[in-house]
């Protein structure tokens, strides 16, 4: 096994982690408290990475050390085994989660120790592309309107059977205009960008193309997805003040107005899983019916290509 590919076996190892918070976090559906339910998905991820046998360091988690209990930067799981970094996001849409909207996730990725961008807790600009079309066809410094007309030209369609995702933030308006100028459709989502980054590399969710800002460990999280099953990923990190600077800086970042690409990210074979906590268009959301709690998740292995869905029902 090389050094930088991962023991199939940490692929179902994975699903576990993320079935355990995702079923933890619906617990918290609809009731209106973004923070317990967030907290609920972090302690079941905990227990479940303490008792795998890897050597597992969080390198993108929620936060730093002086933040715990949440899955901090830094901190060590496992009983011991491979060395692997772990990138994560408990519940990926508290929002959605405390509101009882659909696509909040569990997700987590990891990979060989080392390969994984030490990306900080803060902004970072995105687009993204499913697989099939040459490489470097988006580009981050381009106009959001000229990475529309490259993507339809490479795909030979008009513009306006292109369709962008985009997060519906104020902060987005230019990038919305930008798009339906050149005849684009904006599929304007309120929360959960992995979702959104990914849903460009499945061609039944009518997604071609992802743009805008958000969570940098999102963006990490969404690469390893992509590295996955094929596809383009730009991404710049934001600071908005000298402190997430500095934050940086301490986690190994030098190039502060570095345009990564995907392989920059995730330098390395990685495994992504998800699973649903409700129901979206990528996933099913955790259900209990007749003493037996259901899960739907999404399993990706990039040095084989394999990706499964794995449907678990157990008795509780």
């Amino acid at each position: 096994m090389s050094s930088n590919t991962l023991d199939r076996s940490l692929v179902l190892d994975a699903v576990r982690v993320t079935e355990a918070a995702a079923i933890a976090s619906w617990t918290m559906v609809g009731r209106g408290d973004e923070m317990a339910a967030d907290q609920a998905a972090v302690d079941a991820m905990r227990n479940a990475l303490n008792e795998l046998s890897i050597d597992g360091e969080i390198v993108i988690g929620e936060g730093e050390r002086d933040e715990a209990p949440m899955l901090y930067i830094g901190e060590k799981v496992g009983r011991g085994g491979p060395t692997v970094d772990i990138a994560l996001d408990p519940l990926e849409g508290t929002t959605l989660t405390a509101k009882a909207m659909p696509n909040a996730l569990a997700v987590m990725a990891w990979a060989p120790k080392g390969t994984l961008l030490n990306a900080p807790d803060t902004y970072m600009d995105k687009i993204a592309c499913g697989p099939g079309y040459p490489a470097g066809v988006i580009d981050l410094d381009k106009s959001p309107a000229d990475n529309v007309k490259a993507l339809a030209a490479a795909k030979g369609v008009e513009p306006s059977q292109i369709t962008v995702c985009v997060l519906d933030r104020p902060r987005h308006a230019e990038i919305i205009s930008s798009v339906r100028s050149a005849g684009a459709r904006v599929n304007l989502i309120t929360d959960g960008d992995v979702a959104g980054v990914i849903n460009t590399a499945d061609p039944s969710t009518g997604i071609d193309l992802y743009l805008g800002s958000g969570g940098a460990p999102e963006g990490v999280l969404a690469c390893a997805a992509l590295k996955c099953v094929g596809g383009q990923f730009q991404g710049r990190l934001i600071f908005r003040n000298a402190d997430e600077r500095a934050r940086a800086a301490r986690w190994g970042v030098t190039e502060f107005d570095k345009k990564y690409d995907l392989h920059e990210i995730v330098r390395a074979d990685a495994i992504f899983a998800a699973t649903g906590v409700t129901s979206g268009a990528l996933l099913d959301g955790v259900g209990f019916k007749d003493g037996f709690v259901h899960t739907h998740s999404l399993v990706m292995n990039s040095s084989t290509g394999a990706v499964r869905e794995v449907r678990m029902k157990r008795r509780v």
